[in-house]
């Protein structure tokens, strides 16, 4: 296996030096769904020292058309992503450190672990998630990626504290879309070209050629043939609370994060989003009807039938998870649905 990174050591940016320095760093993926199971095998054929995965997940069937690791016994197995992601890598490239985390990514689990973190890789489907990761990179100084796709478009920003606007900086600019995997769909290429332009990346930053690193916002709709790259320098806000020039950090504060209770006495699990939101029931009662879910609601609340649980959604983004009493399976279910 001694050639095992030849060609990679031969491309000058990298070579020998940028090697050595790609195995000695830790790096830290938030998901082990389409853009973590891409990611964390790109890193790994590269030879990264060390790589975390954290996931809450199993593999299900629909996976399988764009998360590259896993395979049909998977999901027979109902294997947990970070399981299953780690038995592949292994077979991959046996030298490299896999730390699989089954579980929920929340602020008292990252903050145990990361200040021997390098880089952060976001591999989420969700923003309460992302603004964690964003404070937690500000707090703590650690460079991270921004990865996200529906559909046939895809967006991927390199966030480095100190240098470049936060996303808390970027919300008001940039493109945000509202669907996730599970109501607007997903084509293969879209992940493709979002894992290429993280762990491209990630490789810069690896081996430190800050120079190289990319300063724009890249969007992009592979089946419109559309591309963008906006320069955000002067998104960069003086009073942002994660990365101004006073921050508190906003988004690892309790009052900040979902509500997950069980309810008294019943096989359902109470969820609220950080803040209220203002759904426009009509509108998600179609896009869920197109996809095949069974819908019924009134202008209050929304039924989604979803496998073996059923999801009443209120208006103000409050929802209720019947025939679970599992926290981490509730807030899954959610965010698929409301993101």
């Amino acid at each position: 296996m001694q050639d095992r990174y030849s060609r990679q050591e031969l491309f000058p940016p990298i070579g020998k030096e940028g090697q050595a320095k790609i195995r000695s760093k830790h790096v830290l993926l938030i998901g082990a769904g389409a853009l973590g199971s891409g990611n964390a095998e790109v890193l790994t054929r590269a030879g990264v020292g060390k790589l975390t995965i954290i996931d809450r997940d199993y593999v299900e069937a629909s996976n399988l058309q764009r998360q590259q690791l896993y395979t049909e016994e998977d999901v027979l197995e109902k294997l947990p992503k970070a399981a299953a992601a780690f038995k592949r890598l292994r077979a991959i490239d046996s030298s490299v450190d896999i730390r699989p985390i089954i579980g929920d990514a929340n602020v008292e689990m990252l903050v145990e672990f990361i200040q021997d973190i390098d880089l952060m890789i976001d591999a989420t489907d969700n923003f309460e998630t992302r603004m964690m990761i964003n404070d937690l990179s500000q707090k703590y100084k650690i460079p991270w990626i921004y990865g996200a796709c529906v559909g046939s478009f895809g967006m991927s920003f390199t966030i480095i504290p100190g240098k470049t606007p936060c996303l808390n900086c970027l919300l008001q600019s940039i493109p945000i879309q509202g669907m996730t995997c599970d109501t607007g769909g997903i084509i293969g290429p879209t992940v493709q070209m979002v894992i290429a332009q993280q762990s491209a990346e990630a490789l810069k930053i690896l081996v430190e050629d800050w120079e190289a690193v990319r300063t724009s916002f890249v969007s992009f709709d592979m089946w419109r043939n559309q591309y963008t790259s906006m320069k955000m320098s002067r998104a960069k806000k003086q009073h942002c609370l994660s990365c101004g020039e006073a921050p508190t950090y906003p988004y690892l504060a309790v009052e900040n994060q979902t509500k997950t209770t069980v309810l008294c006495g019943r096989d359902t699990v109470q969820i609220r989003p950080p803040q209220p939101k203002q759904l426009v029931l009509s509108e998600l009662a179609e896009q869920l009807k197109r996809l095949g879910y069974e819908v019924k609601g009134n202008p209050y609340l929304l039924s989604v039938e979803w496998a073996e649980n059923r999801l009443v959604i209120f208006q103000d983004g409050r929802a209720l998870i019947h025939g679970t009493k599992d926290l981490t399976q509730a807030k899954t279910i959610y965010q698929k649905i409301l993101g």
